[in-house]
């Protein structure tokens, strides 16, 4: 690693610990890190905007950052530290405000590479699962990266359906790469660094929390053309990183869901406030005028795709998936009211259902459909 960039990983450590205005630093000390770090303080207290806590944190550094143990965990991980103006770095990132100093990198971003973020709720239905899994297969393989943040539910879910599709996939990390959050994603993080990439700007052992994820998403935001948003509560992390891909001049794009369920108020209220409503991967294509190797097959809409599904259900198989036909989740004595059948008759239908399965329950005890 040469001097300048061992410097600028110092100087992304320091910006951790405290506020470091790196922009206006490079540009007092025309572009040198090293200097940065061998300055004085009354060199750097005539930087604007640097004040005596700034400029005692880089003029002492060592005593904050520890540059042989974080370049030794580098090589230990099988990681670099990528700045602006490498090939591995997301161009499209360093347009934004307060754009990191450098990312710590796990895999390759193949560069030139178009990259969609598709995000979502941590609990979302098997709808959202199945829809997100589709966008990113489909727009992985019409040539775009997925990126997303390896969070549980529609994040999962798209890594997952870009990587079953032969694509690269992105995941970027609220903590440092030597940490898998949450740690039940472990193998599909060793899976997302050797088919794709992992990015973090956070140093080592750096661990998640209500900081970094913020943080987390202006990165995911960044690095991307736009924003997908399947499934999110009104409140949603997803909903933060839509606003900031907003703020970025990103496009923000949501799929609409039944108006009485929560995991689709998000994504509701981002198409009142202007976000492109989208029910099909081409209709994303369109919007960024995609076109690639799989256009063909994009043309079908997702929930629409020409293949049947054969049922060869029993009488009380077909009524009870019937009255979940609408998408909604419903509880078993609900279904049984509403198919006029008694529960005890319910509770069978549904448990062959799940076996055949059409109908998944959920950890509320609640039943929606599959297909």
């Amino acid at each position: 690693m040469d001097e300048q960039r061992q410097a600028m990983l110092v100087l992304n450590g320091l910006r951790h610990v405290g506020p470091i205005t790196v922009d206006r630093l490079m540009e007092a000390f025309g572009g040198d890190a090293v200097e940065i770090l061998r300055a004085g303080k009354k060199s750097l207290l005539a930087v604007e905007g640097v004040g005596p806590r700034m400029a005692g944190a880089l003029s002492g550094w060592r005593r904050h950052f520890d540059l042989k143990g974080e370049r030794d965990l580098l090589e230990r991980n099988g990681a670099s530290f990528v700045i602006r103006g490498d090939p591995g770095y997301p161009p499209l990132l360093g347009r934004i405000d307060d754009p990191p100093v450098g990312l710590y990198r796990k895999g390759e971003l193949v560069p030139g590479s178009r990259c969609i973020a598709i995000v979502g709720t941590r609990k979302p239905t098997l709808y959202g699962l199945k829809l997100a899994g589709a966008f990113a297969g489909r727009l992985a393989r019409a040539g775009f990266c997925i990126v997303s943040g390896l969070a549980r539910g529609i994040d999962a879910a798209a890594h997952v359906g870009a990587l079953d599709a032969g694509g690269s996939t992105v995941a970027v990390l609220g903590c440092g790469l030597d940490i898998v959050y949450p740690p039940e994603h472990a193998d599909l993080y060793e899976r997302i660094a050797c088919e794709g990439a992992v990015f973090s700007e956070f140093p080592f052992g750096r661990r998640a929390d209500r900081q970094t994820f913020p943080m987390r998403n202006r990165l995911v935001s960044g690095m991307c053309e736009a924003v997908v948003v399947v499934e999110s509560a009104a409140s949603g992390g997803s909903m933060i990183t839509a606003r900031l891909a907003g703020e970025q001049g990103r496009q923000v794009l949501a799929l609409p869901g039944r108006v009485d369920q929560v995991s689709s108020a998000g994504c509701h209220q981002l198409i009142r406030e202007g976000a492109t409503l989208v029910t099909g991967a081409h209709e994303i294509l369109e919007e960024l005028g995609g076109v690639g190797q799989g256009m063909l097959d994009l043309q079908l809409e997702v929930e629409g795709e020409s293949r049947r599904v054969d049922r060869q259900l029993s009488g009380g198989e077909d009524a009870a998936y019937g009255v979940l036909d609408a998408g909604e989740l419903l509880r078993l004595e609900e279904v049984a009211g509403r198919a006029g059948m008694p529960v005890q008759e319910a509770a069978s239908a549904l448990m062959m259902l799940e076996l055949k399965r059409l109908v998944g329950k959920r950890a509320d005890g609640r039943f929606e459909r599959r297909l």
